[in-house]
């Protein structure tokens, strides 16, 4: 599925698996619902972060978790303090993986994951998700030498996916309808399977084309590696969080709209994806006219209903 002609689709499956979020639930105490009521007593909310998924979730030179998710993450914290009546709300910071974020948040270990997560069908049966927060699709990076183009170029060779990611799902989709021939190896985390290619043990790596991207850029590997193909899936990202607790669902919705009002998301976009890096970087990704469209609709001021 080519990504242009998916994205109206994409939206609105991110408009659905939202509303998937508040279904019925069991209110905690004063009136809150479990996970709320949970943050209320703790004083602190737990966020799930990624190691290696820049300008999403990373570490700084500090060992640090920053990122783009990460900020939205924490103005979701900042709601959250507004409905428990608690402004001084801690957050504590938790290492979850590609594998093990959607377990993280079904068991209970993490209140909110702040990662590089597509929102689909499948994990919405599970989980919810926040309102749209970037578009992306599976691509592939291949050393800059290499005569790769599409994936039909890497019939009967060698390529590393992630481990957990819907990367994954679609080449193993595309080698089985093609017949490719494909030897899929897994890494445990994007930089495992970075290395993976840098260490020639693949042919190529796929995952999302941002990720691949910045993976570039951080590495400073410009003059090494390459990004190619027609994506191989459509990967709308959101902020993911327990299903079935529609007053948390309303506050993650309530703060995308409060960042959308004040005209904050596409600045924060910018800080992460067009501006310098506090890791020194610098992307260069202008926002697509899709996402652009999806924050305009999160504004709910009185002069973008005028």
């Amino acid at each position: 599925m080519r990504l242009s002609m998916a994205i109206s689709g994409g939206l609105l499956l991110a408009a659905c698996l939202l509303a998937t979020g508040a279904s019925a639930q069991t209110g905690g105490s004063e009136g809150l619902s479990p996970t709320l009521s949970a943050i209320k007593t703790a004083h602190t909310v737990r966020l799930g972060y990624r190691e290696s998924s820049p300008p999403f979730s990373f570490l700084d030179q500090a060992n640090r978790p920053i990122g783009y998710s990460l900020e939205l993450c924490e103005a979701i914290v900042e709601e959250i303090g507004v409905e428990v009546d608690d402004p001084n709300l801690k957050i504590a910071y938790v290492k979850v993986t590609s594998d093990d974020r959607i377990d993280a948040v079904l068991q209970n270990k993490i209140d909110l994951e702040c990662g590089s997560t597509t929102a689909n069908a499948e994990r919405g049966k599970r989980v919810a998700f926040s309102p749209l927060m970037f578009v992306a699709g599976t691509k592939l990076m291949v050393p800059k030498a290499s005569s790769v183009q599409s994936l039909t170029d890497l019939k009967g060779k060698t390529i590393v996916v992630t481990k957990g990611t819907t990367n994954e799902q679609a080449i193993q989709a595309a080698d089985k309808k093609s017949s490719l021939g494909l030897t899929i190896v897994v890494g445990a985390d994007h930089e495992q399977s970075y290395q993976t290619l840098v260490d020639g043990k693949a042919d190529a790596f796929a995952t999302d084309d941002i990720l691949l991207s910045s993976l570039i850029v951080r590495h400073k590997a410009q003059d090494k590696f390459r990004v190619t193909g027609d994506y191989l899936s459509y990967d709308p990202y959101g902020i993911m969080f327990r299903k079935g607790e529609p007053q948390l669902a309303a506050v993650v919705d309530r703060s995308f709209r409060k960042l959308g009002s004040n005209h904050d998301l596409v600045p924060l976009y910018n800080k992460w994806f067009t501006a310098r890096l506090p890791t020194g970087e610098r992307l260069n990704v202008p926002i697509s006219l899709q996402l652009e469209e999806a924050f305009k609709a999160m504004d709910d001021s009185a002069s973008a209903n005028n």
